[in-house]
């Protein structure tokens, strides 16, 4: 009887680890650091470009940069740069970052004049070196209204005041709204044509930063927030708002278009980003990247986390609860022991 009790007690263990299933696969963040990279806020292009090239090899395991390139993007599709111009001069995507990848996706076969570099604005791209029609690249603002797709709508149960260059804002610029404050609300969001149906993959370049309003403004933020029409109400701070991210994040407008991240670190802001907030910034000199966008937020929160802490700075974790979710949704992984940051060196 003891034996027989036994044996049930081992298959019922048995049983019940085989109906939990094997754990998530750990997830890879490369880190490369080189401390030529950047110097007095100025950047070396030869250094970078090499720092990379490294990422790209590293995280596909390919030969050589063009083959790298091509087993994210096939020649045929249609592909863009999410870059970060929010930080103005210093703070924005490093230009020599983003001619990296582009020299790399010619070589795979892409047409330097096919690839769009854009964000919801372009303010800080002029003073970061960006030169529009010298690049070669497309590099695109979303157009206000106009650059909006009527027909990729997201909803959500938060309400957002609507305001001039919203797809649905039915006032003019120029005078009185033809609504009352109440009436002239949403809770509708629309994409940006360029993420809807001008790429086919995208190539995500987030400025290792904070968001005031999100916690981070990371990957998830990167291709979420600046991505679509009436996004003031996932930015108020609530923890619905904060879980949003991720679910707009999980529409395959985004999460199937989205085959690398490729994190700026060259400098690091921990406090009042992404606008630029030169006090708060860290000389890092590294650059990360990842096939998990949750795996590299959650690298970058617990890292500024840490700059904030020694500044006497309060902890931003619960702004960005939605790094967490994402992983609960299946789109990457957040947890420390699920996580391996591989320094692939110089």
């Amino acid at each position: 009887m003891l034996m027989r009790n036994v044996m049930l007690l081992l298959f019922c263990a048995i049983s019940s680890g085989m109906a939990q299933g094997p754990p998530p696969t750990p997830s890879i963040v490369y880190a490369v650091h080189n401390a030529d990279s950047i110097k007095d806020y100025n950047t070396n292009p030869r250094v970078v470009r090499d720092m990379v090239n490294r990422l790209v090899l590293a995280a596909t395991g390919q030969s050589d940069v063009a083959k790298a390139w091509a087993s994210l993007v096939s020649p045929g599709e249609r592909v863009g740069i999410k870059i970060c111009a929010a930080g103005g001069e210093l703070f924005t995507t490093h230009h020599d970052i983003v001619t990296a990848i582009a020299d790399g996706l010619v070589a795979a076969g892409h047409p330097r004049s096919s690839i769009i570099v854009w964000d919801r604005s372009l303010g800080g791209v002029k003073g970061a070196g960006y030169r529009p029609g010298v690049d070669g690249y497309q590099l695109k603002a979303i157009t206000p209204h106009d650059g909006y797709d009527a027909k990729a709508v997201l909803s959500a149960p938060v309400i957002g005041k609507l305001v001039w260059g919203d797809f649905e804002y039915a006032g003019d610029i120029t005078k009185e709204p033809i609504l009352s404050d109440t009436e002239h609300t949403s809770n509708v969001s629309h994409f940006s044509k360029i993420i809807s149906s001008e790429v086919d993959k995208v190539i995500n370049v987030p400025v290792m930063s904070i968001s005031e309003t999100n916690g981070i403004a990371g990957c998830i933020y990167n291709m979420t927030i600046p991505n679509i029409d009436n996004w003031r109400r996932f930015a108020q701070g609530s923890r619905f708002g904060a879980e949003s991210l991720a679910e707009i994040y999980s529409n395959p407008v985004i999460a199937k278009k989205v085959v690398f991240n490729l994190m700026d670190g060259l400098l690091a802001q921990y406090a009042g980003g992404p606008q630029p907030q030169p006090n708060y910034a860290i000389h890092q000199a590294t650059l990360y990247a990842s096939r998990d966008p949750v795996a590299l937020d959650a690298m970058a929160l617990k890292r500024l986390e840490e700059w904030r802490t020694r500044a006497s700075l309060p902890k931003v974790a619960p702004q960005a609860a939605y790094i967490g979710f994402a992983s609960q949704l299946g789109l990457g992984n957040s947890a420390s022991d699920r996580v391996e940051v591989r320094n692939i060196g110089r």
